[in-house]
């Protein structure tokens, strides 16, 4: 009976400290796009909630343009975004990353979620960018799905003259293909893959090839994230478990997109993660920062920006080295980071 008796209080004392352990609530945003489903993965697995983070994911954007615009406008705390923080943070928002959610932090080049694809009556062939010439590709603006096709016309000794550039949203482009409005669109995965199945006669052009580093990281506001850096770390530990099993599980990691990305059908969803999980690392490096700098400066000398930035003003890679050094084991299954490319707090790039 004794036994029995205390047995029972330690229950109760272990469910009332569970029951007193705070729970920290918190908004993320997303875009819908398969390199982006670790977010919601981290929700439906428990990862969060291992953290003690209850964490509330804001509906699927179209572009990180409208992520960042949704970040400003309080809907999330923190989001996750590429080329389009760059804009943001020449218009002065205080925006600052920390950590990736798609590219590579070992090598240079990171692009193989995203595709360039062309109509069957376009007149471009599979494999010839040569062949862009006088077309209307389609891309959104300040993305880098638009990087992309830049660093594609640089490859084919094209210039923007030889192209029309179409301003147009990710879930319009297989519409916009398939009408013949365009010739082709670049974007990233898995509208390519949409494409290729819902279009007769559609072809990829090419698909990654190392031409750019991917931008995606972990961004939010930066006094947001100075006055919540346990939030920030649990945050990212979290992710970083999802990101390993989803890497580990890639079948049922793209079940789990199917539910996030509207109209996304299972059979997409694995063909994309299969490119997913090459480029799935949470860490920064100075690979990291070189990306976001050589994003910068082809935009800036291509001249769809007006001047440039000090990328270390708007990295801080402490949040991740903290969980990096911590908890080696959320990243064992990864390439070791180069000794050149290793960094530590205070870090600072140099290009």
């Amino acid at each position: 009976m004794k036994k029995v008796w205390l047995t029972g209080l330690l229950l109760s004392l272990s469910a009332l400290a569970f029951a007193q352990a705070p729970v920290i609530k918190m908004k993320a945003g997303m875009v819908a796009s398969i390199d982006q489903i670790a977010l919601p993965i981290a929700v439906e697995r428990g990862f969060f909630e291992k953290e003690g983070l209850d964490v509330t994911i804001a509906r699927p954007y179209a572009t990180g343009v409208d992520a960042i615009n949704a970040l400003q406008a309080g809907e999330s705390d923190l989001i996750q975004v590429g080329v389009p923080m760059i804009g943001a943070v020449l218009r002065g928002i205080e925006l600052v990353a920390i950590g990736n959610y798609t590219g590579n932090a070992t090598k240079a080049g990171s692009d193989g979620t995203l595709a360039l694809v062309a109509g069957a009556t376009s007149g471009i062939v599979k494999g010839d960018l040569k062949s862009l010439k006088g077309k209307k590709i389609a891309a959104s603006f300040g993305t880098i799905n638009h990087l992309y096709v830049l660093a594609l016309l640089e490859k084919a000794g094209l210039t923007l003259q030889d192209v029309t550039l179409v301003n147009t949203p990710p879930p319009d482009m297989t519409v916009a293909l398939l009408s013949k409005g365009i010739d082709a669109f670049a974007c990233w995965d898995p509208w390519p893959i949409v494409a290729l199945k819902d279009v007769p006669g559609a072809i990829e052009v090419v698909r990654g090839g190392d031409l750019i580093a991917s931008v995606g990281y972990n961004v939010g506001m930066r006094s947001w994230v100075e006055k919540n850096s346990v939030t920030v770390e649990k945050f990212l530990a979290a992710l970083s478990a999802a990101d390993q099993w989803m890497r580990a599980n890639p079948k049922l990691a793209a079940q789990v997109a199917t539910r996030w990305i509207p109209g996304l059908k299972l059979e997409v969803a694995e063909a994309s993660m299969q490119f997913n999980i090459q480029q799935s690392d949470r860490r920064l490096s100075a690979v990291n920062y070189r990306a976001l700098w050589s994003a910068e400066d082809r935009l800036s000398r291509l001249g769809f920006i007006k001047g440039t930035f000090d990328v270390n003003k708007n990295i801080e890679p402490k949040y991740i080295l903290n969980v990096m050094k911590s908890r080696p084991q959320l990243f064992s299954d990864l390439p070791a980071i180069p000794a050149q490319a290793s960094i530590t707090p205070g870090f600072v790039f140099k290009p």
